[in-house]
């Protein structure tokens, strides 16, 4: 089976909302796939179609290789759900709770108290599996909760916010467990607002909004967009130059024209650059672009360097592609690249590492998993005085 999930223009409607529009969506077999969405986007009605639990208005889909409209029964022995909220009985232990849903789902009792025992290894809670749930932390109960919806062995398994209100270290243990049981060839189905949490679990990531699928790409992949989109954005703008003529973009980059340029105030950057600007001078394509640049369109990348020194500092001030260069007071190197050069951070490495520079750390501002959500899903406000 190539796909753990198979929708086809899945559709909900409640009376004139609109819940999901026509969703179309494929997840990978044996894969972890991060499902995001702001509030009321139909993320969570998606799921609750996707596991049986309500029907769809039209459209289908295929969870585990079963539809859910015509073999729900069956949709339901193949998957796992571990709500947001922990719903385990508070009076009974957590072992009970395990051989509670073990019962319902008919697991036969030569191996009931195998799986119980072995799953309770695998999540860590074993040592726990007499307490009651009622006396449990929060971390414990979500391993109860995790040991309970893998009873029966279910190939995909949805997982609703599983570390909401955790300590970081507990984050961490769940986060190890998710992987483990993704090795260990469950199809993991991720709702989370932890975009950290997202980026580095999942392998692939949907994120819905108003009812539509608006992305579908790896983490970097979405990222990767957003850069594209941003870089589009600032090539059309023209911050600086008043007046470009016609020919500006039709000319070769190495050719050279005159160009009208309104004086505009002194840019902090490559003297050499912005000193070749001149009202009605000669001008190298290249450098009008860089002019053009130098304020909005370099990025900024933060190097340590152990033994950084003059030298090594003068080398990265003389490539082309930096704008700007300065270290800060715990001797971490800040350069503005140059953000449309091909190779520009890596040259800026090989400058250091040419001079003998040992760099210990590297980093940079680019969008981030979050700035990607925030970016599709944010609401377009009308102008009151358009209406």
């Amino acid at each position: 089976m190539k796909y753990a999930i198979e929708t086809s223009a899945l559709t909900k409607q409640y009376d004139d909302f609109l819940a999901v529009d026509t969703l179309d969506m494929k997840v990978k077999n044996k894969s972890i796939f991060g499902f995001l969405g702001p509030n009321g986007a139909g993320k969570t009605t998606t799921i609750k179609m996707l596991t049986c639990l309500i029907k769809p208005t039209s459209g289908t889909a295929k969870v585990g290789g079963y539809d859910i409209n015509t073999d729900p029964n069956e949709v339901r022995q193949k998957i796992g759900m571990v709500p947001q909220l922990v719903s385990l009985y508070k009076d009974l232990t957590a072992r009970e709770n395990v051989e509670l849903c073990a019962d319902y789902y008919g697991i036969p009792e030569d191996e009931k108290e195998d799986r119980m025992n072995d799953l309770m290894e695998l999540v860590d809670i074993k040592y726990a599996e007499n307490k009651l749930v009622g006396q449990m932390s929060g971390g414990q109960k979500q391993k109860v909760s995790v040991v309970a919806s893998l009873i029966h062995r279910p190939d995909v398994l949805f997982l609703d916010e599983p570390t909401i209100g955790l300590d970081p270290t507990t984050k961490m243990v769940l986060w190890d467990l998710i992987a483990e049981l993704n090795d260990n060839g469950h199809t993991i189905i991720l709702c989370s607002h932890d975009m950290y949490e997202v980026e580095m679990l999942c392998e692939s990531v949907g994120i819905i909004d108003l009812g539509k699928l608006v992305a579908f790409n790896t983490p970097q992949g979405l990222k990767d967009n957003l850069i594209k989109q941003k870089e589009k954005e600032l090539i059309e703008q023209k911050p600086i130059f008043t007046k470009i003529p016609e020919e500006f973009e039709k000319t070769m980059e190495t050719s050279k024209i005159k160009i009208d340029i309104t004086p505009q105030e002194p840019i902090i950057g490559k003297t050499t650059v912005t000193n070749q600007i001149r009202l009605g001078e000669d001008v190298n394509i290249r450098n009008c672009k860089k002019f053009v640049a130098i304020q909005e369109k370099s990025k900024e990348l933060s190097i340590m360097v152990n033994n950084l020194d003059e030298k090594m500092v003068e080398e990265v001030k003389k490539l082309d592609i930096v704008y700007n260069i300065k270290v800060n007071d715990n001797g971490r190197l800040i350069v503005d690249v140059d953000k449309f050069a091909e190779d520009g951070v890596n040259n800026v490495i090989r400058s250091i590492v040419k001079n003998s520079g040992i760099i210990t750390s590297i980093s940079t501002k680019d969008p981030s998993l979050e700035d990607v959500f925030v970016e599709l899903t944010r609401r377009k406000t009308v102008d009151e005085s358009e209406v």
